[in-house]
């Protein structure tokens, strides 16, 4: 079942369309395409897993039935609309593992004003692990203008006598920012004392969502201490702040 946006619109990462494509099955009489166009409605374009997650049932039923016109079913049950919705926000839903995206070559200075970021990962390009037991890190450099994927560095099980998380902290000493779903305070000490600020987040994501945001940020009004971070001189992060 296809779960491509109609009208030539970009495609949707696979896990959205395949848990479009799963709520699609749940709702009794409506097809890939109306859900689609009832998403729209509802969220806006693009469709991503952040407006998915504001969601709510009442709106799903009024443009499910907007989009359906007159081959919408003549009753959406309660217990379809929440099935479907929990399907769109990814309960339940596990995806066959994703490949490892391929970094691309990087000399330093080529992106100017720009910041390195790692993203705690367990599969694909998916920000979805924690910084103490991640699979690995996708580190990323960033600028106003440009990103790109420029590194994968996957700890290892280490020595059994050695500090695993002064050991994780160390291998990303380049980077400005981490981003994970989770870390303890003493594990947190060890990133900020190798100069990197940590972010937790509280849902896994695809990571170039948090790339795409971070750059958003970078072109508008950066902290000033991130504004240093990529290199401002002080008269521009003065301009930033205000």
């Amino acid at each position: 079942m296809s779960a491509q946006p109609p009208y030539g619109q970009a495609p949707l990462p696979a896990h959205l369309a395949l848990r479009i494509a799963l709520a699609a099955r749940s709702l009794k009489g409506v097809d890939t395409a109306h859900l689609l166009r009832a998403l729209i409605a509802a969220v806006g374009e693009p469709i991503t897993e952040a407006r998915l997650r504001k969601l709510r049932a009442s709106r799903l039923r009024a443009r499910l039935l907007e989009a359906c016109g007159d081959s919408a079913p003549l009753t959406l049950t309660d217990r379809q609309l929440h099935s479907a919705l929990g399907l769109l926000k990814g309960r339940g839903v596990r995806m066959p593992e994703d490949p490892l995206p391929i970094p691309e070559p990087y000399r330093d200075g080529e992106f100017p004003y720009s910041v390195r970021i790692a993203c705690a990962s367990d599969s694909g390009e998916r920000l979805d692990g924690i910084f103490s037991n991640c699979a690995r890190f996708l580190i990323y450099q960033i600028s106003p203008r440009e990103t790109r994927l420029v590194d994968l560095r996957e700890p290892g099980p280490g020595r059994d006598d050695e500090d695993r998380h002064a050991r994780r902290a160390e291998l990303l000493a380049d980077c400005q920012l981490l981003y994970t779903l989770s870390i303890g305070g003493p594990a947190a000490a060890k990133v900020v004392r190798a100069g990197v600020h940590p972010v937790r987040l509280a849902r896994a994501q695809p990571a170039r969502e948090i790339v795409e945001e971070l750059q958003r940020v970078l072109a508008t009004a950066p902290p000033p201490w991130l504004a240093k971070a990529m290199g401002a001189e002080p008269d521009q992060r003065v301009r930033f702040t205000q």
